[in-house]
């Protein structure tokens, strides 16, 4: 089964190191907010595939298309901002190591920055990655914020996304994973919509299609 580190919002200072070499995993999925050149250690070093979705703390992402090697924007060559070798899937339905990994990046509107959305907003980008999606479904709906009450919190900068339900119901992912709230050292709880596992993943997990680890043992990292 393809086993996966999946990280977000806080960088572990394990991982930025050659410790993150004893891991074995098949990729690495990013849910947001977290420095590019984290990512890019982290990619390196593991030698195996990123699939990322931006934070409302990253840079604009929007626009960017490759065409032959090079990278587009408005039709003219730009520097890619992105971390390299990474793949965006804001929005977008990509399949690595054997799963298909549908994304969804962005907060909740709540001051002026990119990567925000209001609930009417992500609704729309909700339904044209359902429809890029096809009848298939997905094995991982990856975003880096929550779906409305199910981990979030009331505050506006951390209230999750109505449309995130209706997604998953049309989806069936085995497991919608996000970033955005801090836990401060406490575990955070997982929840389920309908048979999707719902995980805060914000710090660093080992995932595997039937479990989920915390990076806390000296046996994953020396």
């Amino acid at each position: 089964m393809p086993r996966a580190l999946v990280v977000a919002d806080e960088v572990d200072e394990r991982l930025w190191t050659d410790c993150v070499r004893s891991l074995d995993v098949d990729l690495i999925l990013a849910a947001g907010d977290l420095e590019f050149g984290y990512l890019e250690y982290l990619t390196s070093a593991l030698d195996q595939p990123l699939v990322f979705v931006p934070g409302n703390h990253d840079p604009d992402l929007t626009g960017f298309t490759r065409y032959r090697g090079l990278v587009l924007r408005g039709g003219f060559p730009a520097v890619w901002p992105g971390p390299a070798g990474g793949t965006n899937a804001d929005g977008r339905v990509v399949e690595v190591a054997g799963l298909r990994i549908a994304g969804l990046g962005g907060s909740l509107r709540y001051r002026e920055g990119p990567n925000q959305w209001t609930q009417r907003e992500q609704a729309r980008r909700a339904r044209r990655l359902v429809r890029r999606a096809g009848r298939r479904g997905v094995d991982v709906l990856l975003t880096h914020a929550p779906p409305r009450g199910v981990g979030d919190w009331e505050d506006p900068p951390h209230q999750g996304f109505d449309c995130l339900h209706r997604t998953v119901e049309r989806l069936r992912p085995r497991w919608l994973l996000h970033g955005h709230i801090h836990p401060f050292g406490q575990p955070p709880a997982e929840h389920r919509i309908g048979t999707t596992r719902v995980r805060n993943v914000v710090g660093s997990r080992v995932l595997e299609l039937g479990s989920v680890q915390r990076l806390d043992t000296s046996a994953e990292v020396r």
